[in-house]
């Protein structure tokens, strides 16, 4: 294959894959005429058209499709290939685009950065904090860290640790009302429950207890918050009881500024994974990054600090 057949096909893939010849472009720091030279070039030698060309936006004729489905797995695998063997003296090399939570990643994710970058000098990170979900190979994110994200085509999920969700409030509010035993106590309690950043809905979400029964959650809605480490705050200053995620709890739970409110019952929602694009052969510091939080947490042992029942 010649290079400018190459990067014809390169313009191709990247351009069905963004929808566009200026954001493919930009992408490949080239200009979005030499993109759409590229492309037309290849449909020429083809001789089929393989986008539908609007104002508004590119989409792929049959031909176009059929064609991506064909070439687009070969494509990354020989770019991989090339990126690997590119890499500093065999080393994983190059910029490593992470999206994850604002808060967790500044608590789970970033202190683990020296260790990494000591193993792997020729990677530059390049982090992107976010609460909301990201569109991972659209975006050309190498991996995304959190929980509770549909899984699109071609994205795989490899799980870290539960997502529980546990009551928090200060131990004055505690004292104040009393000792909360059941469920339906909660009823006479002001609620502090958070706002999904994605939707702006507050779930209504079922307690699950130790002993696996459920209940629904009758906790006030007296005011709401898109974060859980706001919430915490809020519920630090005995204004109410808390409903947030337990990686966020962690620190005000260790130091006593909160308690757990019913203990023996917690809201499952799901797992903290690691996303990243299914491929036959992953880019080395892609490879490197997984490997290493995967490591890094089994060391730590987060999946038992993040499970509600084992606190």
């Amino acid at each position: 294959m010649s290079m400018e057949s190459f990067s014809s096909l390169e313009c191709f893939v990247r351009s069905a894959e963004v929808g566009s010849f200026a954001e493919a472009a930009r992408r490949l720091s080239l200009t979005p005429a030499a993109v759409g030279k590229n492309v037309a070039q290849l449909e020429a030698r083809l001789g089929v058209r393989l986008f539908q060309r609007s104002t508004r936006k590119l989409t792929l004729t049959e031909a176009g499709q059929r064609f991506l489905g064909e070439v687009g797995d070969s494509l990354r695998t020989i770019q991989y290939a090339m990126a690997n063997l590119a890499s500093a003296e065999g080393q994983p090399a190059g910029l490593l685009r992470v999206s994850m939570g604002t808060v967790f990643g500044r608590l789970y994710v970033v202190p683990l950065l020296g260790e990494f970058l000591r193993r792997y000098p020729a990677i530059s990170p390049d982090w992107h904090f976010d609460n909301r979900q990201v569109d991972l190979i659209g975006q050309g994110f190498d991996a995304a860290l959190g929980g509770g994200f549909d899984l699109p085509p071609g994205v795989v999920a490899r799980k870290l640790t539960p997502a529980h969700r546990v009551l928090v409030a200060s131990p004055g509010y505690v004292r104040q009302h009393g000792p909360i035993d059941r469920p339906e106590q909660l009823q006479a309690c002001t609620g502090i429950l958070i706002r999904s950043p994605q939707t702006g809905r507050v779930r209504s979400w079922p307690l699950t207890s130790r002993w696996q029964e459920q209940q629904p959650l009758r906790l006030p809605q007296h005011m709401t918050m898109s974060d859980s480490d706001a919430a915490c705050a809020v519920a630090e200053q005995g204004l109410g009881i808390a409903l947030v995620s337990l990686p966020f709890a962690l620190p005000y739970l260790t130091s006593g500024r909160l308690c757990r409110v019913l203990p023996d019952w917690y809201v499952d929602d799901g797992h903290i994974s690691l996303y990243y694009a299914e491929r036959k052969l992953l880019p080395g510091k892609t490879r490197a990054f997984i490997d290493f939080v995967v490591e890094q947490f089994a060391e730590q042992g987060l999946a038992q600090r993040f499970d509600a029942l084992q606190r």
